[in-house]
């Protein structure tokens, strides 16, 4: 039996919205794979990896709403659940584990630090921010003393420098380098942007709920025997 106008329409709601899921999908493997040649760093698969369960997600939704296939918009809704269930467990832990940021953030600086000159990629990554952020170390340039190979010369890695001469780096002072650490800036920096992140993060929630609800309408469309135009 033919359906009306309603059903057609969330037919077409769930075809979009997962076509659009399918089409960011892809983005982000094509971004993944070339973030991953041009850098080479391993960082780039974790973004290829989301790209990946995007792309299959909505592939079960955009095939389940074009076919109406019951047993693909079941899976495309069941998955999609799970992943906003993942998503507010994700946001209630980042609540409740807040205090531990600071000690996480710090561990990783340090961590990056200690590699420092060995890899290619976190070496760029630390020069960039503390050129970025004007900083040195992670919580003040003395750190890079800690490390054998800078305190054996008493240096610390050019992108401390305040100003840009070839000796800025040597028996560094507060005069010549930055002397605040990398974690406090990066602190002030989430601080300034966790409105921004929320607000997106509230966005593809919203999206994600209407995914679910329309889907779960096809779901009843389709198990009543209706045929969408």
């Amino acid at each position: 039996m033919a359906v009306e106008g309603g059903m057609k329409c969330v037919k077409f709601l769930v075809f979009i919205f997962n076509f659009i899921f399918w089409v960011c999908g892809v983005a982000l493997v094509a971004i993944g794979i070339y973030a991953h040649v041009a850098s080479a760093a391993s960082s780039p698969v974790a973004i290829m990896v989301v790209g990946i369960i995007i792309f299959f997600v909505s592939f079960f939704g955009c095939c389940g709403a074009w076919k109406e296939s019951y047993c693909m918009v079941t899976t495309f809704a069941v998955l999609l659940s799970i992943i906003f269930l993942v998503e507010i467990a994700a946001a209630i832990a980042g609540y409740v584990f807040k205090d531990k940021v600071r000690s996480v953030l710090e561990e990783g600086l340090w961590d990056t630090m200690r590699k420092y000159g060995e890899d290619v990629p976190l070496t760029e990554a630390v020069d960039k921010l503390q050129e970025d952020f004007h900083c040195c170390g992670a919580n003040n340039y003395t750190d890079w003393a800690t490390l054998e190979r800078f305190r054996a010369n008493n240096t610390v890695p050019r992108s401390c420098c305040r100003v840009n001469t070839t000796t800025c780096n040597i028996n560094p002072t507060p005069s010549t380098i930055y002397e605040e650490g990398c974690q406090k800036g990066i602190e002030v920096w989430m601080k300034k942007n966790i409105l921004i992140v929320a607000a997106v993060a509230l966005g593809i929630a919203f999206f994600e709920i209407l995914g679910i609800i329309f889907t779960c309408c096809l779901m009843k469309g389709i198990r009543s025997g209706y045929e969408v135009m």
